[in-house]
């Protein structure tokens, strides 16, 4: 595989731990993020090049991103999402759609636009993306984020389906995680508490948790697997508790 992964949402708390872990193991990164200062201290911590650009307001940033990432790609991680919790009376139009945008046809222009290096590598190359407990599981006030991340795990099938057997697509799809996204849901120690016991494992989940397993999904080692949506959520999904 191409040593040289491209990280949409590099900065993020699953993008930033995702990258820490790759560049441990050797892979030369490229990050993309809205946050240019917080962008840039990474970058130079990790030694890898980047572009700031938000994927709404900017949509020219995919085009920017996947030339300045380089000719040829062993992999793309697209870590941007939203947690959008409000009743359906009170979502808008502009709701949903910036969550649908956000989510899933950010992550469409992203490997839309990085196709041709992803296809360049010759061992073959992988792309991951998050889908979310919430578009297997119902949950109250979830229509907004489960819509955009059920297009996400059908988008997922899709291009694994399409892009075989140069491109592995796969999808994992965590229950709530403490990442900056998630802290205006767990700023109460109580109701993080409580939420961390609906999970089998009675915890939340980490960065790290989602990280381990997007460095797998990248790796030869997982060269067998395309078009799999892989729940890490502390047995939330399928563990009464």
């Amino acid at each position: 595989m191409a040593n040289k992964i491209l990280i949409y949402g590099g900065s993020g708390g699953i993008g930033s731990s995702t990258a820490r872990l790759l560049r441990e193991r050797g892979h030369d990164l490229h990050l993309v993020g809205r946050n240019e200062e917080s962008l840039g201290v990474l970058a130079d911590e990790l030694d890898s090049g980047y572009t700031v650009g938000d994927v709404v307001a900017d949509p020219d940033v995919f085009s920017r991103a996947s030339q300045e990432a380089g000719k040829e790609l062993g992999g793309l991680v697209y870590a941007i999402g939203t947690i959008n919790l409000r009743s359906l009376q009170r979502l808008s139009e502009s709701d949903l759609l910036q969550d649908f945008q956000v989510n899933a046809m950010g992550a469409a222009l992203a490997v839309q636009a990085a196709l041709p290096a992803l296809k360049k590598s010759s061992e073959g190359s992988s792309v991951v993306l998050y889908s979310s407990v919430a578009a297997k599981q119902g949950f109250s006030l979830h229509a907004s984020t489960g819509m955009a991340k059920g297009a996400v795990s059908g988008l997922t099938l899709s291009l694994a389906a399409e892009l075989a057997p140069r491109v592995r697509v796969n999808a994992i799809a965590p229950s709530l995680t403490q990442t900056p996204l998630a802290a205006g849901i767990l700023t109460n120690d109580a109701v993080a508490a409580g939420i961390a016991k609906q999970h089998a494992m009675e915890r939340l989940g980490t960065p790290e948790d989602i990280a381990a397993l997007t460095a797998f999904l990248l790796s030869r080692e997982a060269s067998w697997m395309t078009g799999q949506i892989l729940s890490v959520d502390g047995g939330r999904s399928t563990i009464a508790s």
